[in-house]
């Protein structure tokens, strides 16, 4: 069922793609352990409505080798090359191997010559700030921030719904880099403290405030999150009832009505919204009168 304007009105979920990464496993843990066979490794399962291009994107992301070092665009970036809009995102850490870390922004602010010869000597390796990883960790990646993920990581990123990556960077593995169009829109400098933080998942919170979606953790009912389009419900833990069944971890639900998502008992849940502008990108204050939005 769908609103006049293309929103999804029931709770359904969405459609599960495997794609496949050099850096991705060849075994998944679970829930996806034992799914549909691949050919090669799985770095990443996409949650899709069929015919629809959603402002949002959740993805799982699963590595066992580090990601290329690369960098988004912003919409105004990405509209001057012909895309729809740029990507900004953010990562919840699911799980991670013990030394396992993730590189945001660079150690000291690097010019624009200075991060091509870094990008063309492997020299970028060495001056990506690499930040160590737990479960629970967040962060949020602005347009414009050079970034990777490192090995043994799995975890959750919810994104604007742009499939476009400047690759910077690749150890060496066979991949086109796009060097002069990444430099372009690269703002290479050290990521602000602010942008990060741990999540407990036992406090439901306002964690991601704008500037291009919102992010909340709740408990239960599905809090009012200021915005546009439908709302994306990511099941951590437990299960939730929609017009098509049932959703749990490893899942991803759409609806445009909150009402039409129940929770099975103990629940914990991400839930985003895009929005139109404005807002703080993430914020670690605790929402005290976070339950009146909760209807």
């Amino acid at each position: 069922m769908l609103h006049y304007s293309g929103t999804p009105i029931a709770a359904l979920r969405l459609d599960m793609k495997r794609v496949e990464k050099p850096w991705g496993r060849r075994s998944l843990p679970p829930p996806f352990a034992g799914g549909s066979a691949s050919a090669g490794p799985v770095g990443e399962i996409w949650f899709e409505l069929p015919g629809r291009q959603l402002d949002l994107m959740v993805k799982y992301i699963f590595t066992s080798e580090k990601l290329s070092i690369h960098v988004h665009p912003s919409d105004e970036e990405a509209r001057l090359a012909g895309h729809r809009q740029g990507k900004e995102e953010c990562w919840y850490i699911l799980d991670a191997a013990p030394g396992a870390s993730v590189g945001i922004g660079t150690t000291r602010p690097l010019t624009d010559a200075e991060l091509a010869d870094a990008c063309q000597s492997g020299a970028i390796e060495d001056l990506m700030e690499w930040l160590p990883v737990r479960t629970g960790d967040l962060f949020y990646i602005p347009a414009g921030t050079v970034h990777a993920i490192g090995v043994g990581i799995s975890l959750v990123q919810i994104q604007q719904n742009a499939d476009i990556a400047y690759r910077l960077y690749d150890y060496g593995r066979p991949r086109e880099l796009h060097l002069d169009r990444g430099v372009a829109v690269s703002r290479a400098c050290p990521y602000p403290p602010a942008m990060r933080c741990h999540v407990s998942t036992e406090t439901p919170d306002l964690l991601v405030d704008g500037p291009k979606f919102r992010l909340a953790l709740t408990h239960g009912a599905i809090p009012v999150l200021e915005g546009r389009g439908p709302y994306y419900i990511v099941p951590l833990q437990g299960v939730v009832a929609t017009d098509d069944g049932v959703a749990r971890a490893g899942e991803c639900v759409v609806t445009g009505d909150r009402s039409r998502i129940m929770p099975l008992g103990e629940v914990r849940m991400l839930v985003a919204r895009s929005c139109a502008g404005g807002g703080s990108h993430l914020t670690r204050e605790k929402i005290g009168n976070f339950g009146k939005g909760m209807e």
